[in-house]
């Protein structure tokens, strides 16, 4: 390293600018690294944030995915509620037809059974519509016009059919019927049925809007979760500052390689030209390094960014959390009525059904009076036809022995001279 004393006192005054430069290198890395080691223990922090604000959100997720489970499990309940009231309420309906087509055919069929007008036209004492008290007088007697053989001797119908009668203004059997009183009732059942549809039409969208509610909170649900993000940019900064704690150490080592040969300088050692050739290339180097150490900060900075970035991700969907953990109380209210408005909605379902089943008794009745109805008026025309010939053949039985009385007597007076003759004295005469 020996060279001669001129030229060591030229070199001098370079040295220590070396020596300067390398100072200054030195001191500018560690305020890099001390930035960097800042920026990454601040970036250790925001990822723990992170990640408990995640947890966060995980955990209120999975409390309000179980909510939703509860929420479809309700709706599905009062869907299969509804569905057993609208069940029973089909069966109703079915046989409600049946019973008010049952009623219709009967009244039709009054409706074409012509009643003859002597059966409503004459006195309420002997009208078969009319008065059904006794037939005996008051002094024991009885007409017998009255008898019950009154309608053998005056029967209506066979009495009639010997004249040429109009018969499209004869009253039927229906016009017999009480037709308001049979409006009533049917009003009365249409009244209620249509009070039961009103009902159930009350929670008719119970089932679509709590599904569409679920539907809705789920899809709202923060699904994306940023631990694939986190890993690589704490990987980035750790690498990044190891490769600047390297150039760091290099920078001392390069600060104290140029103190020592000032000093050795000071102590009157001379360097060669090849040394200085080599700590000036040294010295060079150094603008390298410490665009790195920049370019390091850069790294480390850009990644802190991400990371408070992905914080305020995190805190964002937090606070979305919150919002529909706010939405879910408010659809456990809305749960709550609903439940109640159907219990209400079954209880008046059920009583309205029995009343219904009440008031198809009553149209079952009607109809069951009007067959008696028929039937008995049927019964009636049946009997007064086996009278009509009961008095026919008794008529023609009469007619014959009064032909044979006649023929007798006719007999009689046509034999009686010849036989009287010789004993007019003794017998009185006949003819």
């Amino acid at each position: 390293m020996a060279s001669p004393q001129g030229s060591n006192q030229a070199d001098q005054p370079h040295l220590v600018t070396l020596v300067l430069q390398s100072k200054k290198a030195l001191q500018h890395g560690e305020q890099l690294c001390s930035k960097a080691n800042a920026l990454t223990n601040a970036s250790a922090q925001c990822a723990v944030d992170v990640l408990a604000l995640d947890a966060k959100v995980k955990w209120i997720g999975e409390a309000v995915i179980e909510q939703l489970r509860l929420a479809a499990s309700v709706a599905k309940s009062i869907e299969i509620k509804r569905s057993q009231l609208e069940g029973q309420i089909r069966e109703w309906d079915t046989v409600r037809s049946q019973r008010t087509t049952a009623l219709d055919t009967i009244l039709e069929a009054l409706d074409t059974q012509l009643v003859p007008p002597d059966f409503h036209q004459t006195s309420s004492d002997s009208s078969l519509f009319g008065s059904q008290s006794s037939l005996d007088k008051q002094d024991g007697i009885i007409d017998p016009q009255l008898s019950p053989s009154a309608t053998v001797r005056d029967d209506p119908i066979h009495r009639k059919v010997r004249h040429d009668v109009d018969r499209t203004k004869w009253k039927t059997l229906r016009d017999f019927v009480d037709e308001a009183a049979i409006e009533e009732v049917l009003d009365a059942v249409e009244s209620d049925r249509t009070r039961l549809d009103d009902i159930m039409s009350s929670t008719y969208h119970y089932p679509e809007t709590l599904s569409n509610a679920v539907t809705s909170i789920r899809d709202s649900l923060p699904t994306t979760r940023v631990f694939s993000s986190i890993e690589p940019l704490l990987s980035a900064q750790e690498n990044t500052t190891a490769e600047m704690a390297k150039h760091l150490e290099s920078l001392a080592a390069h600060y104290e390689q140029m103190a020592g040969a000032l000093h050795d300088s000071e102590d009157g050692e001379i360097f060669s030209d090849e040394d200085m050739k080599e700590m000036n290339r040294d010295t060079d180097e150094l603008p390298a390094i410490m665009a790195e150490l920049e370019d390091g900060v850069k790294t480390v900075q850009e990644a802190h960014e991400s990371l408070i970035q992905a914080k305020d991700t995190v805190q964002e969907r937090l606070d979305v959390s919150n919002g529909i953990l706010d939405n879910l109380d408010e659809l456990g209210e809305i749960m709550t009525d609903m439940l109640d408005k159907q219990q209400e909605v079954e209880s008046d379902c059920e009583d309205l059904l029995d009343g219904l089943q009440q008031r198809l008794l009553v149209v079952e009745e009607l109809h069951h009076r009007f067959v008696l109805y028929q039937s008995s008026f049927n019964k009636l025309l049946v009997e007064i036809a086996r009278r009509g010939q009961y008095r026919e053949a008794a008529e023609k039985i009469v007619e014959g022995m009064m032909a044979q009385l006649q023929a007798l007597t006719e007999g009689k007076c046509t034999i009686y001279p010849t036989f009287v003759l010789p004993i007019r004295w003794v017998a009185p005469a006949v003819c």
